[in-house]
């Protein structure tokens, strides 16, 4: 039946297109609104584009309940240093046409689109006029009109103050936020956000047990396996064998997790954005990689971490040391998560930035850490009770070393985010094969005891014979992807070819894990083949080229994948946000 309906429809057109004088824009008629009149260097300005929709007629919404609509849209070429901040179209309204089994999501009547631009500080004052493009596509009850670009042309003028408008249509813009007053944001246009969805229907408390459960399920993804190496780590080097005590440093570990994932939360919902994104700059990272390799040498016995003897004197001696260390590791082991994004956590930043509440920031992502966390509580307590096992003297030192080379191997990881990213798949058998080769063959711990040297042999071949498979299946082929530039995107498009886009960042260790994983599987290679397929570098996340691009495509985190069809329409039901396996990428691709 679907089928059917889109040959009706296309039929349709074609009719429509042959014998009709009108194209859509005869349906539609189009005027910009200011809300100032004369706009500030270095402020915001908001502008509406009205649409006037003809009696009887209605224009497909932004997103189109079918796929083969063509959804309205508006693109304003803006001038070097003017930034798109915000876009918002009408909240749509279900319309039953003749042709059409469902309801579709339709715009009529006078349906204002908001836009937000940033003025350059450096704008010159003057007059700047922008031109932009709104496509449409009209449909009365039995016909559907071939769609239509409506030329759109915003000009302002910028001065020493500002100068306000006529701010009466703006109303409903400030009652958009969050998607309330009959609008949405442009993020999240044509699907409401889940976790406002949860709180619509099930109130405040079990919105934080879900995303209680959304911190715990983070602990599937690619991104938390250093925060386990580390956590053994640190733990694992614990000499306190009272359990009450080793309990109580894991869980004031886990609150330092929570201390730095609450403040990322609040940053969220003052900045609207992703967090963490200057967490993951390369001086950062490499930061946390040198932390990490001074606590390795530590591991290796080269010398012992503690704090000043007055700050310890002061906090009631060297035990107090130990809380306050495990606080400070948990902080930074915070900060290892904060690449990890995937949908829910996307809806819930969305949802914060958009709520701008910065309590509620604040305890979504503490309770949020605390689900994360779970698990570290316990793998904290176990690997301290380490040390009550039976002191036989030597194999104690092989295991500190064992700390030292995983230590190593994450704290290499990080240096690699920070400086070649491309070659940091290549740090796990190269930790494991030198790490195997040492542990096993050259540490002298234990030569004396046959047993022990059996086990250090065997676990030495056995880090070999993983690095080496590991090391092969890195080298597979992959999908070969091309740097997204706009003229290829173009070229693509007239040319007809369906294109992918992948989002994503140097920084983002899902997104390592895609390129790892996925994208060297031989289904998804040859899945791919068909499409135009583009790599969009947003490392830079709160760069002007990055904001632009995130704007115009409605990216909120990376990795994104995004399909583009013959049309330029993006398939938004096979938009991929996070890592996926090869499997349930290949699920996610359009059937086209």
């Amino acid at each position: 039946m679907r089928a059917l309906n889109t040959a009706v429809w296309m039929w349709l057109m074609l009719t429509t297109a042959l014998h009709a004088q009108t194209f859509s824009a005869g349906r539609v008629a189009v005027d910009v609104r200011l809300s100032q009149t004369v706009v500030k260097p270095g402020t915001e300005t908001r502008i509406a584009v009205r649409m006037d929709i003809q009696e009887g007629w209605h224009i497909n919404a932004n997103k189109p309940t079918l796929d083969w609509l063509i959804g309205t849209e508006l693109r304003v070429d803006l001038a070097a240093g003017w930034i798109l901040t915000d876009i918002r179209y009408p909240l749509a309204k279900t319309f039953r046409f003749a042709f059409a089994d469902d309801d579709l999501a339709v715009y009529e009547g006078e349906s204002p689109i908001f836009l937000t631009l940033a003025v350059p500080t450096d704008a010159p004052t003057g007059t700047v006029s922008f031109d932009g493009r709104l496509r449409v596509q009209a449909c009365d009850d039995q016909t559907c009109l071939p769609p239509s670009n409506i030329p759109v042309t915003i000009t302002l003028t910028v001065g020493p103050d500002a100068v306000d408008a006529d701010a009466s249509l703006f109303g409903a813009y400030e009652g958009a936020q969050g998607g309330a007053g009959g609008f949405v944001s442009f993020d999240q246009a044509g699907q409401q956000n889940p976790i406002a969805q949860i709180i619509d229907e099930s109130g405040l408390f079990w919105t934080f047990v879900t995303i209680f459960l959304i911190g715990l399920a983070l602990n599937l993804t690619p991104c938390v396996y250093p925060m386990l190496t580390v956590t053994v780590s640190i733990f694992g080097n614990q000499t306190d064998s009272n359990i009450l005590r080793v309990f109580s440093k894991a869980l004031v570990y886990v609150l330092g997790i929570a201390s730095m994932y609450s403040a990322l939360g609040v940053l969220a919902a003052v900045s609207g954005g992703l967090f963490g994104s200057a967490l993951q700059s390369p001086w950062v990272l490499a930061g946390i990689g040198v932390l990490l390799f001074a606590l390795a040498l530590s591991s290796f016995g080269l010398y012992e971490i503690t704090l000043p003897y007055w700050l310890t004197s002061k906090l009631g001696g060297t035990q107090s040391t130990g809380f306050i260390g495990v606080y400070l590791s948990g902080l930074v082991v915070g900060v290892f998560a904060a690449p990890c994004v995937g949908p829910p956590v996307i809806a819930l930043l969305a949802f914060v930035g958009a709520k701008g509440d910065i309590l509620f920031g604040f305890w979504s992502f503490f309770i949020l850490s605390l689900g994360l966390g779970l698990p570290y509580l316990i793998l904290g307590t176990f690997s301290g009770l380490l040390s009550k096992l039976p002191r036989s003297g030597v194999w104690m030192v092989w295991v500190k070393q064992v700390f030292g080379v995983v230590l190593t191997g994450v704290a290499l990881f990080y240096v690699g985010l920070a400086f070649f990213p491309k070659w940091t798949v290549w740090v796990i058998p190269i930790t494991l094969g030198i790490g195997g080769v040492y542990l096993g063959f050259i540490e002298g711990s234990g030569t004396a005891q046959r047993g022990f040297r059996v086990f250090k042999t065997a676990l030495g071949v056995a880090g070999l014979a993983a690095a080496l498979w590991m090391g092969q299946a890195l080298m597979k082929p992959s999908v070969v992807w091309t740097p997204y530039t706009e003229d290829a995107y173009g070229q693509a498009l007239a040319d007809g070819t369906p294109i992918i886009l992948d989002f994503y960042a140097d920084w983002c260790i899902p997104c390592l894990e895609l390129d790892r994983t996925t994208f060297t599987d031989e289904r998804v290679i040859q899945a791919m083949e068909p499409f135009a397929r583009f790599k969009v570098d947003l490392t830079q996340f709160d760069s002007p080229e990055s904001e632009a691009l995130r704007r115009q495509f409605s990216i909120a985190g990376v990795p994104t994948i995004v399909f583009i069809g013959v049309d330029g329409a993006e398939r938004t039901a096979s938009r991929v946000i996070g890592f996926l396996g090869p499997d349930e990428f290949l699920g996610k691709m359009p059937g086209w």
